[in-house]
């Protein structure tokens, strides 16, 4: 009985071993932002074998996608909805490398400067938040191993750094994209942010279809790789802002992929093409490599 138990302990250990090291896991903390005056949340997404890869003399870096949440969710909440499960999958298949998965907090920012100059969040990202990151995580700084997405406002969020700054990111994907073509007649849950009314100028200022314009000629010799899609059933109409941005980046001669699916504005759907934004991301990594 004691032989078999002890070559059971024997046979579980490595077993065991390998498991743990084939996982994920997920490093949810804060930091306390000097450009905010507030504390922010984010978690980090870190891929199978991270912390042996990191350890020692020479420590492997890995690239980094950052996502920027919906409105009314949290830098959890691709985790808890899904995420982790799909990630993992992709992993064990071997279709997704190995890259860390950034969620800050965004809260209604939509990851913008506001209007009144209150919430410096574009600042705080690109200045403080970015570099954080690479100070704290093992990650490569070149800009070909630096990548950012989002859903709905986050989708907002990252085609608008991703054209405001395409010198720094590699790729962008979008899914649901808050993208109106017009401002709101109502300022609404927007108020905070863009001004109540909403100052057309700063509105301007931060729109994906003015910065695409507007850098056009940098967005097309940096070699950004762009994904989007959108349900065709959005009950905000942000397909007529896809399809319309769809349009311009032609006109404009922009490589791009665009998609317009069955679906709407919900959690169902961005699951069932978040896949697809990640094997973007992952092939742009690995090409770099």
């Amino acid at each position: 009985m004691h032989r078999c138990l002890r070559w059971l302990k024997l046979f579980l250990i490595p077993f065991l071993v390998v498991q743990a090291h084939s996982q994920s896991r997920i490093d949810c903390n804060a930091l306390q932002s000097r450009i905010l005056g507030e504390t922010v949340h984010y978690c980090v997404m870190l891929p199978p074998g991270y912390d042996t890869a990191t350890a020692g003399h020479s420590p492997r870096r890995y690239p980094v996608l950052y996502f920027l949440h919906g409105l009314g969710d949290n830098e959890q909440t691709i985790f808890k909805g899904g995420g982790w499960d799909l990630i993992q999958d992709l992993r064990q298949k071997g279709q997704l490398s190995d890259f860390l998965v950034v969620t800050p907090e965004g809260k209604r920012s939509f990851y913008i400067n506001s209007a009144d100059g209150l919430i410096p969040y574009s600042d705080f990202f690109i200045r403080e938040f970015i570099p954080y990151i690479e100070s704290h995580y093992s990650v490569r700084r070149e800009r070909s191993a630096r990548a950012i997405s989002g859903f709905s406002m986050g989708g907002y969020g990252a085609l608008r750094f991703a054209f405001a700054y395409p010198e720094l990111f590699s790729s962008v994907s979008a899914q649901s994209a808050a993208l109106l073509t017009e401002p709101p007649h109502q300022s609404g849950l927007l108020g905070a942010v863009f001004g109540n009314p909403i100052d057309l100028r700063h509105w301007n200022q931060n729109s994906a279809f003015v910065l695409a314009k507007r850098n056009r000629t940098s967005i097309r010799t940096s070699g950004l790789s762009i994904y989007f899609n959108c349900g065709r059933e959005d009950e905000f109409g942000f397909d007529k802002g896809a399809l319309e941005l769809h349009r311009q980046l032609q006109a404009e001669g922009i490589q791009h992929e665009y998609h317009i699916y069955p679906g709407n504005h919900g959690a169902e759907y961005f699951l069932a093409h978040l896949g697809e934004a990640l094997l973007v991301h992952s092939r742009v990594f690995a090409a770099a490599k």
